[in-house]
């Protein structure tokens, strides 16, 4: 079982989606945008929107991220010892 990255961050877009992370994440940027108007840089936006989304991530999200990982990485430490 190798240890596999992609399944993991589909999992984490899927649950963003369905908690309304996404619709958040996207509201904050229309509501930057109209603030800052053509003076916002992508840095700056990026930099801005990235600190505030990462806060909006559901506890739960996280837990069953980290719980999903562990798992992976326990059964990879058992297929070696094997």
């Amino acid at each position: 079982m190798e240890f596999n990255f992609y399944w993991l961050k589909e999992l984490l877009r899927r649950r963003l989606v369905e908690c309304g992370w996404r619709d958040q994440v996207k509201l904050i940027c229309k509501e930057l945008i109209k603030e800052k108007g053509s003076d916002i840089t992508y840095d700056s936006m990026l930099s801005t929107v990235t600190s505030r989304a990462r806060t909006l991530v559901p506890d739960s999200v996280k837990k069953e991220l980290l719980q999903k990982i562990k798992s992976q990485l326990m059964a990879q430490e058992e297929k070696l010892k094997i």
